[in-house]
């Protein structure tokens, strides 16, 4: 369940850093796993995304918009590390 919040991170990273790279050089494509989130993100979020998302296993930008969509039902923690990762 951590790997798809992780992957979800991932994929938030890439689209958002899309718009950045539309002004500048155009950036490598980064490695997934080199974006996803700490082993600790990973553990504050994987309850919720089991609660609430494991629907859209393992679509990692579905979950994302699902944690999204949840984000008042969601702990406390992993409110937090959305809101740190500006999701």
């Amino acid at each position: 369940m951590a790997r798809y919040f992780g992957a979800a991170l991932a994929a938030f990273f890439l689209i958002s850093g899309q718009a950045q790279a539309q002004q500048q050089a155009p950036a490598p494509f980064p490695m997934p796993n080199m974006m996803q989130g700490t082993p600790q993100e990973q553990a504050a979020c994987a309850p919720d995304s089991a609660k609430f998302c494991k629907r859209f296993e393992p679509d990692a930008l579905q979950v994302l918009g699902c944690l999204q969509q949840n984000r008042g039902r969601l702990t406390k923690s992993c409110q937090s590390v959305l809101a740190n990762r500006g999701v």
